[in-house]
């Protein structure tokens, strides 16, 4: 789950980071009455979206006046901003942080990820703070440091003072840039984040260590634990799809090809859409109904599915282990009937009451394509696609 960067610097305030003073303003009035609040010389005026690259797509701008605040509000309220997280449909900005100005001595990376490599947490630094990390990692890797944690132990003041020394933090703020550290794996870890990145984190004129920016992700599967990061949800950043999904247990991810998936099992739907880009197609979606899914599941999936504009057919492909063939028939059917399906429909049953399954779709009455294997299917739905 994310949330908005004004949000994550809320919770990693508890934890001791240093954070520029700074109001949230959902309105163009609320803009210039918090920047009035704050009292500073200079005031930064950002969008808040669930995206970076919101500065290169014009989402971030320094005022110096209250005037100017109002201008770069009403510019911003209500843009759609398009950066290279959000695709080509972008995201409308509803809201606005307006910071204070940060007097700006030195930029640098700081961020904290699961390494799968290690399985253990890693603490990543580099002095090219401001740039996306993937660009100093594609053009400068030996400027990006690591330290990898032991779990037992947490990340250790030797090691963050390591990272400060190796990004050429100045010798008198490197203390100061090491305890940063440790709150925010401290933050990471309490907090089950996924990632945590400030970038960047600056040095300013008085000495201070601040992060200007930060992006926190977290854990869904988490969540149960920490009831106020669940507050911070913010579901008009969300595709609608899958919003509903997640109302049902489902696995659902939107893509942006035209055929939508429907399978059982994480590795099982990964190899479906993989297979459906192999015979030149380009799945929808990524939906995973489960090995415990009842037919009222199957029926709310398969209309989430049909929900999508961009959908122009739909291949279903189940293995029945856990999973029962006839239920994903009676969800198929169910479904079909009550959103009246017009769009081509292939389904490949294989495993626990399979032939019960075929029999509950053959006497359906409903226009579906029967396959005999994973690649059958996709050569199918391709062609009726095309």
């Amino acid at each position: 789950m994310n949330i908005h960067e004004y949000q994550g610097k809320q919770v990693l305030k508890q934890y001791g980071v240093s954070v520029p003073n700074g109001k949230v303003a959902y309105t163009v009035e609320e803009a210039v009455e918090a920047a009035k609040s704050l009292g500073s010389p200079v005031t930064v005026v950002k969008a808040q979206i669930h995206a970076g690259g919101r500065g290169k797509a014009g989402g971030v701008k320094v005022a110096k006046s209250l005037d100017e605040v109002r201008a770069y509000a009403e510019e911003i309220l209500g843009k759609v901003l398009v950066t290279h997280q959000t695709g080509p449909a972008g995201k409308e900005v509803k809201r606005l942080l307006i910071e204070e100005g940060c007097d700006i001595r030195k930029e640098y990376y700081v961020g904290v990820v699961v390494d799968r490599d290690t399985g253990r947490v890693v603490m990543m630094a580099s002095e090219e703070g401001g740039t996306e990390i993937e660009e100093v990692a594609a053009v400068t890797p030996e400027k990006i440091f690591k330290e990898v944690v032991d779990p037992a132990i947490g990340l250790q003041m030797f090691q963050a003072r390591k990272l400060a020394y190796a990004i050429n933090i100045p010798n008198e703020q490197v203390n100061k840039a090491a305890k940063f550290m440790v709150a925010l794996y401290s933050a990471f870890v309490d907090k089950d984040c996924s990632i945590a990145e400030i970038n960047p984190l600056v040095i300013t004129g008085s000495g201070d260590v601040i992060a200007l920016d930060a992006k926190l992700n977290f854990d869904s599967n988490a969540l149960l634990r920490h009831k106020d990061i669940l507050e911070l949800r913010d579901l008009e950043e969300e595709d609608l799809k899958e919003i509903e999904a997640s109302k049902y247990d489902l696995s659902y991810i939107s893509l942006d090809g035209n055929i939508g998936c429907m399978v059982n099992g994480a590795g099982l739907a990964m190899a479906t859409m993989d297979i459906i880009k192999y015979y030149g197609g380009e799945p929808a979606n990524f939906l995973d109904v489960g090995g415990g899914a009842t037919t009222e599941k199957v029926t709310e999936a398969f209309k989430i599915i049909l929900s999508d504009e961009q959908v122009k057919g739909i291949f279903i492909n189940i293995f029945g282990g856990i999973m029962r063939c006839d239920v994903i028939a009676d969800g198929v059917v169910e479904a079909a009937k009550q959103l009246g399906l017009t769009r081509p429909l292939v389904v490949r049953l294989e495993g626990t009451n399979v032939e019960l399954g075929k029999k509950i779709l053959a006497e359906s009455g409903l226009n579906i394509v029967s396959a005999d294997s994973m690649a059958d299917g996709a050569q199918k739905i391709v062609a009726l696609v095309k």
